[in-house]
């Protein structure tokens, strides 16, 4: 079992930045791959980016170049600049255990970008 806990959201102008955390905890020695997704309503859920305890990291290709991802044992980040009002949504942390086919996620964090 993983807890995911997510922070840092907010209410930021169009081109400032914000930065998301998520600390996991519990069985955190077995997390492979931690990511952020976000579904905007209306939309599909949307990968936005992740990345593996080896440290290979995928980007949507809504933000790259914008939002980095980073890791730190058993803390996520996602560091978002030159943010849009199209980026306004509940963001989420997701993390995927080796060998497993089960995944668990955060309570999300909302973040709002004013035009």
């Amino acid at each position: 079992q993983v807890q995911l806990v997510e922070s840092g959201g907010g209410l930021v102008q169009a081109g400032g930045s914000l930065r998301l955390s998520c600390a996991a905890s519990g069985s955190i020695f077995r997390i492979n791959v931690m990511a952020w997704y976000r579904q905007v309503p209306g939309k599909q859920r949307e990968l936005v980016a992740a990345i593996t305890s080896g440290g290979r990291t995928d980007y949507s290709d809504s933000v790259k170049g914008r939002f980095t991802i980073s890791r730190d044992n058993a803390k996520v980040y996602l560091q978002m600049n030159s943010l849009k009002p199209e980026d306004t949504t509940v963001y989420h942390c997701n993390a995927v255990l080796v060998g497993s086919s089960n995944d668990y996620w955060g309570q999300g964090t909302q973040v709002i970008v004013s035009s």
